[in-house]
């Protein structure tokens, strides 16, 4: 089958296979990958423009935004609240006469059960529900939690996610056809070398942050596949305001 010469390690197909590979397989949602950076690369420590990060963010008008357990749990560091700013509730809310909630849902890959935060996640205006990405070696105890907390569970993979799967089942249950990933280096390296990622969008901020490149936007060594590397293409490029540069790619 055409299926077996996709494999994780087909890291240079052309635009054309992945684009038969995609129409044989239409349960898979469009994945962008989108990031926010300093110009040495650096993804945190730097004043990033959140709010033109956002509204660029929307254009793409996503079912559902992907996060790493890594990524949330930085945040819970950094805000051990986990609180908004007032002003976003009432602008993420949806108009109380529409029949449908818009916005999308919030999607967290978390194999080893380790956020524990979920209710303060809840409170969050910019979702309309939760949802936890887990694995067959993930521990009882943990789905029990998320049962407990009626936190929607998608269970795929045996030692780890298996991300294809995992969002073949966020098309299929929920109807997710477009997924934005705001994330670290593991989650994005499982993704880009799975061959499942069709945008990588990079806000490129004209800031040296220096300090600790880590984290990244790619991380194959943290995600266990070292040797993997990812050639990209250009397709638009743009300066923004304040002179941030909008990148975007897609994988080769």
């Amino acid at each position: 089958m055409f299926f077996t010469r996709f494999t994780p390690h087909d890291r240079y197909l052309n635009k054309k296979t992945r684009e038969i590979f995609l129409r044989s397989h239409p349960m898979l949602p469009r994945v962008i990958l989108h990031t926010a950076m300093s110009l040495d690369g650096r993804i945190t420590n730097f004043p990033a423009d959140l709010d033109l990060y956002y509204v660029l963010a929307a254009r793409w008008n996503p079912d559902a935004i992907l996060f790493g357990s890594e990524t949330v749990l930085a945040a819970v560091s950094a805000n051990p609240s986990l609180e908004v700013p007032p002003e976003h509730d009432e602008i993420f809310r949806p108009p109380e006469n529409s029949e449908s909630d818009p916005r999308p849902l919030l999607v967290i890959a978390d194999s080893r059960g380790r956020v524990r935060c979920w209710d303060a996640i809840r409170k969050w205006p910019y979702m309309r529900g939760l949802l936890a990405l887990c694995s067959s070696s993930t521990h009882q105890e943990y789905l029990s939690y998320l049962a407990e907390k009626q936190i929607g569970t998608i269970i795929s993979g045996e030692n780890r996610i298996d991300m294809r799967s995992a969002l073949e089942a966020l098309n299929a249950r929920y109807r997710v056809k477009v997924v934005r990933v705001d994330s670290g280096g593991t989650l994005n390296s499982v993704l880009l070398n799975s061959g499942l990622v069709d945008e990588v969008s990079v806000l490129i901020h004209p800031f040296l942050a220096g300090g600790n490149p880590d984290p990244t936007l790619f991380d194959p060594l943290k995600a266990g596949i070292p040797d993997v590397t990812i050639p990209l293409k250009l397709f638009h490029s743009e300066v923004l305001e304040y002179g941030i540069i909008w990148a975007r790619y897609t994988p080769l």
